[in-house]
């Protein structure tokens, strides 16, 4: 009998994604194998080099070192302040894969369909720095991007910022989301910023969104980063700290879960003797 199949859905957050890492971490120490990943927004970027191959502690030093210049730069268009073309150029030079089809693991990407609302799952085939760049265009902030199809694309929050239904798609039999936002904003005072305004706002919309994504889920794990903003990206140590607790947490559910699974399948193979 085959173990069942565990799919990690990675929530969007902006900087608090770092928290993804941790609990990563957590998994790798404590032997639990993850079999496919699905990401939306910053969730995209550690679900990517993840699914990619790519060592835990790179992944940390990558996160560690990324900055707000690395994802945007200001632009004369007037459907955004910035373009974040340069968050597609960063990860194209770090990923150690860049196609979907080359990835180590199944890997799925969620955005937004600026003109219908639908999400749209980018898996299978075609580039991911581009699905991860689309996932993370904070609309009004970073410019729309356009696919292959004319679509405009804009951050996977707006309808799926836990993905935990893509991860399903994948073929997982157990889907276990990390929900970065769910810890709320315990921080004072209120944040300094417009991208924090932006972001902030955004979650408040997002976690009636996600709803329906995290009842999909069998276990939800949220790490305590309500006291961080989701701008402050120099607190990654911080953030990986907290996601690493979080995961540690979970392992003995996790291990519930799939004995459980496990078990209905045993039954479910006797019978059909």
């Amino acid at each position: 009998m085959s173990s069942p199949r565990i799919g990690l859905a990675l929530s969007g957050g902006a900087a608090r994604g770092m928290a993804h890492v941790g609990v990563l971490r957590a998994f790798l120490e404590n032997n639990i194998r993850i079999d496919c990943v699905a990401g939306t927004s910053a969730g995209s970027i550690v679900g990517a080099a993840f699914a990619a191959g790519m060592p835990i502690d790179q992944i940390a030093e990558f996160g560690r070192k990324l900055r707000w210049r690395h994802i945007g730069r200001v632009t004369m268009s007037r459907f955004g302040v910035q373009s974040n073309a340069r968050l597609e150029r960063y990860m194209r030079a770090r990923l150690p894969v860049t196609k979907f089809e080359d990835m180590p693991l199944p890997f799925a990407v969620v955005a937004t369909d600026l003109k219908t609302g639908e999400a749209v799952v980018m898996t299978g085939k075609g580039d991911v720095p581009f699905a991860i760049r689309a996932s993370c265009t904070i609309p009004g902030w970073y410019v729309p991007v356009t696919d292959q199809e004319g679509r405009q694309l804009v951050d996977g929050g707006l309808v799926a910022v836990v993905p935990s239904t893509a991860v399903r798609a994948l073929g997982a039999d157990i889907v276990i989301a990390v929900d970065v936002n769910s810890a709320g904003a315990t921080f004072l005072p209120s944040t300094s910023s417009v991208l924090g305004v932006l972001l902030q706002s955004m979650m408040v919309v997002q976690k009636g969104v996600s709803r329906h994504q995290l009842e999909m889920s069998d276990l939800v794990i949220s790490p305590k980063v309500g006291h961080i903003r989701w701008d402050q990206v120099r607190r990654g140590d911080e953030l990986m700290a907290a996601g690493y607790e979080a995961g540690l947490e979970s392992i003995p559910k996790i291990c519930e879960l799939i004995e459980s699974v496990t078990d209905k399948e045993t039954e479910r193979a006797q019978m059909l003797v």
